[in-house]
């Protein structure tokens, strides 16, 4: 089921791309490629005890390399969208590409996800990439130097690690956006899988899904996911937020945000495999999106089709359009400062 390594070896660039494979004593697997430190494949047991690949993706470097919705990719500088490709620093406007309608996401044309990291796999269960971001990268101010390590350890939990300093004030906000269908690739629709998000609020948006600089509860709405809930539970009402987002693509502000240690964000379960998924982390939010505009456009792994809702994705992060809303908690990164975060997916079976 791990897709053949001989297929992502390329050059790029002047680069070379490969395939690196993390196992843990469970003989769980993570196959990661350093074009975009993208996770190709995360192979956990179902409640049977069957192999089950969990991440939609490609088996092979084209697909990657082809435009594609950000399958299992790093993203930065920035994760998420800035509003009208700008914002103000120490006095300085900064001006970045125009990718999402009229707003910046992802990190610009671009990202972090188009580029080659160099790898260092240590052991069966650690892979080192880092990247230096030049001063200027896709707008961005500051050589930014960033390391991800991601760590596979025996509980089932995929650590991934993030690190970043900088010579000059910037703004940083990186996550991975794996797409997940617990049931399995090809198993159809994320709809019934069960959902639990620890937020009581969220971060509603206007019409471009950039956020009002507004904190709502969840409560008595389609985004109350404090208790378990089928995701198709309420992702059709007729609700203002939803039809922006064509479905959920919105920011929960998590209750236990704590910076120095991870926090459990979501739980969400494969109602056909059993096959639990965790997040903990870091970050004081995460990025709850349906897969609402994957069209059957590519052709992933096992030759099935990237239908509309057959994944999900939990981006942990800092909220969306952060350098533009002060109430937000900051993105900057001064030059004596670290940026260092951990979000762990961990996985098990109900």
């Amino acid at each position: 089921m791990m897709p053949d390594r001989n297929a992502f070896q390329q050059d790029i660039d002047g680069k070379s791309t490969d395939l690196f494979v993390l196992k843990n004593k469970n003989n769980m697997q993570v196959a990661i490629t350093n074009y975009g430190g993208r996770i190709v494949s995360i192979i956990v047991p179902d409640k049977n005890g069957n192999p089950t690949d969990v991440v939609i993706g490609f088996d092979n470097i084209a697909g990657y390399i082809a435009p594609e919705p950000y399958f299992g990719a790093i993203i930065g500088r920035y994760g998420n969208r800035i509003a009208k490709g700008k914002f103000m620093l120490n006095g300085q406007e900064y001006t970045l590409p125009i990718n999402n309608g009229p707003n910046s996401l992802h990190g610009g044309i671009k990202g972090f996800s188009n580029q080659v990291w160099e790898a260092e796999q240590t052991n069966d269960t650690t892979l080192i990439l880092t990247y230096l971001s030049k001063d200027g990268e896709e707008g961005y101010p500051g050589n930014l130097n960033v390391k991800v390590i991601y760590i596979l350890d025996d509980n089932n939990g995929l650590h991934i690690n993030y690190e970043a300093t900088t010579d000059k004030a910037t703004v940083v906000n990186l996550t991975n956006h794996a797409y997940f269908n617990l049931n399995g690739i090809g198993s159809g629709t994320i709809e019934n899988h069960m959902l639990m998000i620890a937020a009581n609020n969220y971060t509603p948006v206007d019409d471009t899904l950039i956020p009002l600089g507004i904190i709502d509860p969840v409560a008595g709405t389609p985004f109350d996911f404090r208790t378990a809930t089928a995701i198709s539970e309420h992702i059709n009402d007729d609700n203002l937020q939803l039809q922006y987002g064509a479905g959920y693509d919105h920011n929960y502000v998590l209750d236990a945000y704590d910076h120095i240690k991870t926090e459990l964000a979501a739980r969400a379960t494969g109602d056909k495999s059993g096959i639990v998924l965790e997040v903990f982390t870091q970050e004081p939010g995460v990025q709850f999106y349906t897969g609402n505009h994957l069209k059957g456009e590519h052709t992933i792994k096992g030759g099935y089709k990237d239908e509309k809702r057959t994944a999900f994705c939990l981006e942990t992060q800092h909220f969306p359009n952060s350098p533009n809303q002060p109430s937000f908690p900051t993105t900057v990164l001064q030059p004596d400062e670290v940026y260092k975060t951990t979000t762990i997916y961990r996985f098990s079976v109900a």
